[in-house]
């Protein structure tokens, strides 16, 4: 990004948009990083607005220690060696000696001392991101360039240990040889620019490091699941063909990268990315082949297996149906680009990557590029249970189709727990907020210090639902916040998961929402989106029409128009549950 479009784009932030707030922690002037910072952060917010606050120059730890006083809603720290000791720095005269190395050293143990203590006491909900030092460090340690000397190796080591501390209590630290390849350190260091004006990076840098920093801040929603093609990706050869031990995944056949693309899928699924297969092939020469002792993810991982003649996208489409997610939650990989193309064509918004067979330079960047697409910070419970609800939810499907209706639901052994007491601090409910989408409320997305600050008013209200049944457990599939208001209840935020559907958990949760906060109202902030079709629909129950903005229902009439509830409901709450 070149700094007059970072600029312009700082610029749109929506006037009348929610602020979002950043503390800049950096030993430098900074401008014009803050530009590209403000630049990038309101590329990934776009109905936000972004607002950057510097803070003291050539004093990082102070910054971090006067940040918590601050409205703020995240923190950006970008360290350099000169913070750690001017003597590290080009600006500062004097110092370089030798004798001076020790305590160069031990200074800057001290300095990364204190900055770790203040990020320590940021709040819990401000995530913080934080790039290490990059640039180069003064000729002082080594007598010549290719020596690393045992002051700077000490040095490096006190840097690389600060980054471990830091990392473990949930900072997030850029990782220095991502910057290697995205930034080669020879493109890094201003030196006229630092001596000048005490801005060190070359304006590409400064671009790099503000989007990476971005990227930490406000990360992509990792994808869902992902469909894979059999022949020729994740195996190598036809198995119509050779047959089932024919096919390949192994050094001495030249078909490693195969091996690697399983292993892979395995650690995915083993993270709770759902795998799914589409292959045009026989269905009984496939299943023997997926049955071989030495595939490398299990068979049992891969859910649904979609194998016959027709079209990749028909294929595709049911397992979408299956998993109950949309296309741009996906990525599709197959080694044809006519295959690639016809799912493309079907689905809009799915990912759709070709399989490199042996481009190595290019199957090296594929397999980086899935992991980018894949990976999370945290892996909940929630996440490993991901697979096995869908397939139980397949068996309560089939199941419901069979029976009737209200005799099925009242055999189903449905348990619901509604916890009270879950705080800020629980992840999973944020991140149940803030990437489901078919029954949400309103869509708006919230920071962790949005939603600590919305728990803490008085009034605040936060349910937790979890669910099991004789089929299985869902795990926590259900948030609704709000507040009380007098005899009503204001709710903001209502989700619930799409693998919780079909099961009147919703109706149930109305009810006891209405009895535990004792009220004879609620209000919905309700906001029709793209994709909350199914929560209109739910809505449309209680009400003559579906709604188009927020509305109320009183217990009565609510009461009027629920199903028959068979759940087992069990609450967890304190003596007063709000306030």
């Amino acid at each position: 990004m070149k700094l007059s479009e970072a600029l312009s784009i700082a610029r749109s932030a929506p006037d009348d948009g929610a602020p979002f707030v950043a503390v800049l922690a950096c030993g430098f002037t900074p401008q014009p990083f803050h530009t590209f910072l403000a630049a990038h952060l309101q590329h990934r917010l776009p109905a936000r607005r972004v607002v950057i606050e510097p803070g003291l120059f050539a004093d990082v730890a102070g910054t971090l220690e006067n940040a918590a006083r601050q409205e703020a809603q995240a923190v950006v720290l970008l360290l350099e060696w000169a913070d750690l000791d001017p003597r590290l720095g080009f600006r500062g005269a004097g110092g370089w000696s030798a004798a001076a190395i020790p305590d160069i050293v031990a200074s800057s143990r001290a300095a990364l001392d204190r900055i770790a203590g203040a990020i320590a006491r940021l709040p819990d909900a401000w995530p913080a991101a934080v790039a290490l030092p990059g640039l180069p460090l003064p000729p002082l340690f080594s007598p010549v360039g290719l020596h690393a000397s045992a002051g700077e190796l000490a040095l490096r080591a006190s840097v690389a240990e600060f980054a471990s501390r830091v990392a473990g209590r949930g900072c997030l630290v850029l990782h220095s040889g991502h910057m290697d390849e995205v930034s080669p350190a020879p493109e890094r260091y201003d030196f006229r620019s630092d001596l000048t004006v005490g801005f060190p990076y070359k304006l590409g840098h400064a671009d790099a490091l503000a989007a990476n920093l971005s990227a930490l801040l406000v990360p992509a929603a990792p994808r869902k699941g992902l469909i894979t093609d059999l022949d020729d990706t994740l195996w190598a050869g036809l198995v119509g063909e050779a047959g089932p031990d024919g096919v390949t995944w192994d050094l001495s056949s030249h078909s490693q990268v195969h091996a690697l693309y399983q292993n892979l899928l395995a650690a995915l699924a083993s993270e709770g990315v759902l795998i799914g297969v589409a292959s045009k092939n026989q269905p009984a020469v496939v299943e023997r082949a997926l049955g071989r002792a030495d595939l490398l993810i299990a068979p049992g991982r891969m859910f649904p297996c979609e194998v016959s003649w027709n079209a990749k996208s028909a294929a595709v489409d049911r397992i979408l149906r299956t998993w109950n997610v949309g296309a741009d939650s996906v990525v599709f990989v197959d080694d044809s680009p006519m295959e690639l193309a016809e799912v493309a064509a079907a689905h809009p918004g799915i990912e759709c990557l070709r399989f490199p067979g042996n481009d190595y330079p290019a199957a090296f960047a594929f397999l980086r590029r899935l992991r980018d697409l894949f990976g999370k910070p945290r892996v909940s419970e929630e996440d490993a249970l991901r697979l096995e609800s869908i397939r139980q939810g397949e068996v309560f499907q089939e199941a419901a189709g069979g029976a009737a209706p209200e005799t099925f639901l009242q055999q189903a052994g449905a348990e619901i727990t509604i916890d009270f007491e879950t705080g800020a601090e629980d992840k999973r409910t944020l991140e149940l907020v803030n990437k489901t989408n078919q029954f949400n409320l309103n869509g708006v997305r919230v920071t962790p210090a949005e939603w600590q600050a919305r728990l803490a008013r008085p009034g605040a209200v936060l349910a937790v639902i979890s669910y099991r049944d004789r089929f299985g457990p869902l795990g926590k599939i259900a948030v609704a916040q709000g507040r009380v208001e007098g005899s009503r209840l204001h709710l903001e935020t209502w989700v619930m998961s799409c693998r919780a559907f079909a099961r009147r958990i919703e109706h149930q949760t109305l009810r006891r929402l209405l009895s535990a906060c004792e009220v004879n109202e609620l209000f919905f902030e309700f906001e029709p989106t793209p994709k909350n079709g199914p929560l209109q629909e739910f809505f449309g129950q209680f009400l003559e029409a579906r709604p188009t903005s927020g509305f109320a229902l009183g217990a009565e009439q609510m009461e009027r128009h629920l199903p028959p509830l068979y759940h087992r409901v069990v609450e967890i709450k304190q003596t007063k549950i709000y306030g």
